[in-house]
């Protein structure tokens, strides 16, 4: 699935993951372990919160870090430009992965985050 990084985590917009932080505006991409949270509809539609266990992603919550669909992740964005276009930090899918990844993922679940 597509999944969209944080623009603070790639500032040149190469398409690559450079850098994660957990401060507040800083627009990146947290790592570590994460617990989903409740579902709510938001600006971006349905949504579900993250909650931060680690200290590399403890102020998720507070960064409003959440998972959600945007318009700029699609597979044609993908294939035009080779890359998506990037979060505000948020784990962002496509609007077709965002039901079954939510339904599945559903309230209290594991969610890990970082680098390969």
């Amino acid at each position: 699935m597509l999944v969209a990084h944080g623009r603070g985590s790639d500032p040149a917009h190469s398409g690559w993951l450079r850098q994660f932080s957990n401060a507040d505006g800083s627009n990146a991409s947290c790592a570590g372990a994460f617990v989903t949270g409740d579902h709510y509809v938001g600006k971006h539609g349905r949504s579900m919160r993250l909650h931060g266990l680690d200290p590399t992603n403890d102020q998720a919550l507070a960064r409003a870090i959440v998972v959600h669909a945007a318009p700029y992740v699609s597979e044609a964005m993908a294939r035009d430009h080779g890359k998506v276009g990037r979060s505000q930090g948020c784990f962002t899918l496509t609007h077709a992965d965002l039901a079954p990844v939510l339904d599945r993922l559903g309230d209290g679940r594991f969610l890990y985050s970082d680098r390969i």
